[in-house]
């Protein structure tokens, strides 16, 4: 990876990571895609590399992350409707990233239950 670019997001298929570049490009921000070819070619390896990683150059980093903040998809319940923040009220709620703190959890990661955070304070829930 180049030292002058930064990665912003990781999308597990290459689309969903194309339509955020495009928003990004129409900004006049200087963007790539790694590993884009290689998941395209065969989906199933998404997991096992990491999924797409959409980088941004290092000067536009944080006009990216304010765009990207605003566009993205944020989670719902089984109803559609936006989860809340405990802590400071926001509907940016996201799927935080797994713990496994536990060598059970590394083995066997698909029984480690789903958490959610804060997008503004990070607060895990």
């Amino acid at each position: 990876m180049r030292d002058d670019y930064t990665i912003l997001a990781v999308f597990e298929y290459s689309t969903e990571a194309q339509v955020i570049k495009s928003k990004l490009d129409s900004e006049d921000i200087r963007t790539m895609l790694m590993d884009e070819k290689t998941i395209d070619t065969d989906p199933l390896l998404s997991q096992a590399i990491g999924g797409v990683k959409l980088l941004v150059h290092n000067q536009d980093l944080n006009k990216a992350s304010n765009i990207y903040n605003e566009v993205r998809a944020y989670e719902k319940d089984e109803n559609g409707n936006a989860y809340q923040c405990s802590k400071c009220k926001s509907s940016k709620i996201l799927v935080a990233p797994p713990q496994r703190k536990s060598f059970f959890f590394m083995l066997f990661p698909f029984f480690e239950s789903r958490k959610l955070i804060c997008n503004d304070c990070k607060t895990i829930f």
